[in-house]
């Protein structure tokens, strides 16, 4: 156990357990908690415990920010793991920097942002949307459909994903968005749409809640699954879960990190998960990030002995760690990390079966400056 009578480096864990994204933040919750128990346990970070200091936002934008504010300026916390939609990463961002806080990002995200006060942690859309675009044109066909939740992130990554179909001879036949916490009827119509326009693949950028309802609503349509999946960046095992596996199957998703990768730490990880939060609950993109980013942080505080952002940043920047996905490491100019993009396709246990991984490690590329000239080794790895 971390040694008494020492004071614990007091961080904080913002994320809603609770609202319209729930089910993916409370994963980020359970990823942070279990890592910082695993610090604690043996023995924490130069002797000292981590402490957290958690509170839930419930999804609400102006609770983000006045949670995040006081965290800050009340608790004493300098570092705070927190946030999953870009909007509640937005809304905290001009606190951080005017506090000298430092935040810790778990989530897949549109990119175009820098901030000396913010490690991403999460993939850009070079490394997920790139290799999906090929995915769907070689595995399902050329005519695409996309839908989306009506915020920042699904647009930017809609944008990105028309560009790189048309830019290879694909078609977009429509594109629909829903609110963030549309009702059923909504997705229901944006279904009705999809079955209109008959595509061969849909890519949806629908998040939290609405995703749920919409991947019920296709179930419900019968839309064969095996012929036209809906293909997303967020549909992890932990909201399969929640649909219901049935519902699911056939469906793709893009991630770096999937429960059923092979490997030790995997394997461990997901042991440790289990035995921790329930049998029952999978281990999952969400999950996997927070707990790899907490304990690239104790590895961080180890070398600068200090929560201040700066030095605290320096010496993130340099680490490696052997996560539960593979090796990860910081791209220091972009403060982003590379991964391993890789594809799965949903199976009747809940699970994917990891239909293609790239054989290397991708730089983070949050501004799209020089991805186009990565895509060859992207396409020569799907093809192979």
């Amino acid at each position: 156990m971390a040694g008494t009578g020492k004071a614990p480096w007091r961080v904080g864990v913002l994320f809603s357990r609770s609202g319209v994204s729930g089910i993916t933040e409370t994963e980020h919750f359970l990823g942070t908690a279990l890592a910082i128990e695993e610090i604690n346990t043996a023995g924490g970070v130069l002797g000292r415990p981590i402490e957290p200091v958690c509170y839930d936002p419930a999804g609400d934008m102006d609770a983000y920010r006045g949670l995040a504010r006081r965290m800050l300026a009340e608790d004493g916390v300098e570092v705070v793991f927190g946030c999953s939609l870009s909007a509640s990463r937005k809304a905290v961002l001009s606190t951080m920097e005017r506090h000298n806080g430092l935040l810790w990002y778990p989530s897949i995200y549109e990119g175009f942002e820098y901030s000396e006060n913010v490690i991403y942690t999460g993939a850009t859309l070079n490394q997920n949307v790139f290799a999906l675009a090929d995915f769907l044109l070689q595995e399902y066909g050329p005519r695409i459909f996309m839908v989306g939740s009506d915020y920042i992130y699904p647009r930017e990554s809609n944008r990105v994903m028309r560009d790189l179909i048309e830019t290879k001879g694909g078609t977009i036949l429509g594109e629909a968005y829903a609110p963030l916490d549309a009702d059923e009827e909504a997705h229901g119509r944006m279904v009705a749409e999809i079955r209109r326009a008959a595509p061969d693949a849909v890519f949806s950028t629908v998040v939290g809640r609405g995703a749920e309802r919409l991947y019920r609503a296709y179930a419900a349509a019968g839309i064969d699954r095996a012929r036209c999946p809906i293909a997303s960046l967020t549909l992890a095992e932990g909201q399969i879960r929640a649909i219901g596996p049935e519902s699911c199957t056939g469906h793709v998703l893009a991630s770096s990190y999937f429960g059923s990768l092979d490997g030790d730490e995997n394997r461990r990880f997901v042991a440790a998960f289990r035995a921790r939060f329930g049998s029952e609950r999978p281990t999952s993109m969400w999950s996997e990030t927070a707990y790899a980013q907490v304990h690239l942080f104790a590895r961080a505080l180890a070398e600068a002995g200090t929560l201040d952002a700066e030095r605290l940043s320096a010496a993130a920047l340099r680490q490696l760690y052997l996560a539960p996905e593979g090796e990860i490491a910081f791209d220091g100019e972009t403060r982003h990390v590379w991964l391993t993009p890789a594809i799965g396709v949903a199976r009747a246990d809940g699970q994917f079966d990891v239909a293609w991984r790239a054989r290397r490690p991708v730089r983070p590329d949050p501004y799209l400056a020089w991805s186009r000239f990565e895509l060859n080794a992207l396409e020569e790895g799907l093809a192979a």
